[in-house]
């Protein structure tokens, strides 16, 4: 019977996702990943290397996956809007890469493959600065600035879900407390975004 190579590194990959989500690289070990997957520590180690390696690759792979759900693919007022409920949607449905995101921040080391990630913020800060530039989008605020204040808008009610519940006094798995969130998290960048009027 031949081995399911793909099928094992996937389940490694979910159980990695899962214990460093819950602990973060340095309260995860590798015994603990190989036991939550089922497969022995040995193949682990020859799928991925060391802890860090496996790291890199749970964090790259997840941010590749938002990457690919969220693009910025217009720079007016509605699409800063639905790149914003998007980023909202992806977080509320994968809470685990806002632990992740946290985690690898409280570890203070070199952030999972910097260059790549950083080329892909750099893109869609000089897209709306285009925006800007062609009075799409107020050119008073810095677009880095932008860029990032509209992904903490989306992502941080699923960070700190607790502060979320605590002010809206409804948790994030009702449905419509939810749909709320989503609508005004879009309102609120698109206001953000939207040319100063004269």
């Amino acid at each position: 019977m031949a081995w399911d190579t793909e099928g094992t590194r996937r389940r490694l990959k979910e159980a990695a996702t899962a214990e460093f989500a819950e602990r973060g690289l340095d309260g995860t070990t590798m015994t603990r990943i190989a036991t939550r997957a089922g497969i022995n520590k040995e193949r682990l180690y020859s799928y991925y290397g060391d802890k860090n390696a496996l790291w890199e690759v749970v964090l790259s792979d997840e941010l590749d996956r938002l990457a690919s759900a969220v693009a910025v693919t217009g720079t007016g007022l509605d699409d800063i809007g639905d790149f914003a409920g998007a980023t909202y949607d992806y977080h509320a449905a994968h809470p685990e890469l806002g632990r992740l995101l946290q985690w690898e921040g409280l570890t203070r080391g070199p952030a999972a493959r910097a260059a790549q990630r950083s080329a892909r913020y750099r893109d869609k800060v000089e897209r709306f600065a285009r925006a800007q530039r062609d009075g799409l989008l107020d050119g008073g605020l810095d677009p880095a600035h932008l860029v990032f204040a509209l992904i903490a808008l989306a992502a941080w009610w699923q960070t700190v879900p607790q502060l979320a519940e605590m002010i809206t006094g409804a948790g994030g798995d009702d449905l419509a407390e939810r749909a709320r969130r989503r609508a005004f998290v879009v309102e609120a960048a698109r206001r953000l975004a939207a040319p100063a009027r004269r």
